[in-house]
């Protein structure tokens, strides 16, 4: 069966539903795009990866991470293998000395490995003909964004921080920011992170 390489193109928590996340995958040579409910916790492990932050001790996706490679396991790929009742499962497919094995896996944590190992995200074309979504090239991003939104998933609301650093982050110096990034850092709150970060790129581009 052919296999279809994705790309994470959006994560996202549900404006209808605040305990709730959204990974959208898109698919590399298509406009069919894959909405996949993810927990909380999953989602806070996919963007520190993607964002490339370094928690101060290790998340348990990491620890995974380093416990495979300690043992020299490398993860070649993740399959989205399947869907039943709404449910998306996967599997990992690792290199064991020379030898493939397969590891069943949530498909939330598969993605959450898939990142820190930089590793190819496939599916099958049944799943996307069953749970896909064509985007119009022209309104790909806004409709990526909105997709991500409205989609069920898990996230636990953000605690409010009794600190001068919530607000508009553009209202702040870059020394102010590199501040703030290792405060938040220190008290893990990955999403504030994230969102300094994106701030920081987007001084640099500018």
């Amino acid at each position: 069966m052919k296999k279809i390489e994705l790309d994470i193109v959006a994560l996202s928590h549900s404006v209808t539903q605040s305990h709730n996340y959204a990974v959208v995958l898109g698919e590399q040579d298509g406009s069919r795009r894959l909405p996949i409910v993810i927990g909380g916790f999953e989602a806070q492990a996919i963007a520190v990866a993607m964002e490339r932050m370094t928690p101060n001790r290790p998340l348990t996706h990491d620890l995974f991470k380093n416990a495979l490679e300690t043992f020299e396991v490398v993860l070649k790929e993740i399959v989205i293998n399947n869907l039943l009742d709404g449910i998306f499962y996967a599997r990992l497919i690792c290199d064991v000395n020379g030898k493939s094995v397969e590891i069943d896996s949530r498909t939330s944590d598969a993605l959450a490995m898939a990142v820190r190992f930089e590793c190819p995200i496939y599916t099958y074309e049944f799943i996307l003909d069953a749970a896909g979504v064509i985007l119009e090239e022209n309104e790909e991003n806004e409709n990526t964004e909105a997709l991500a939104a409205s989609t069920p998933s898990q996230r636990k609301p953000r605690k409010k921080k009794n600190t001068k650093k919530s607000g508009t982050l553009a209202q702040y110096s870059d020394a102010d920011l590199n501040q703030m990034l290792d405060e938040v850092l220190a008290e893990e709150d990955y999403e504030r992170a994230a969102e300094i970060r994106d701030e920081m790129k987007r001084r640099e581009a500018n």
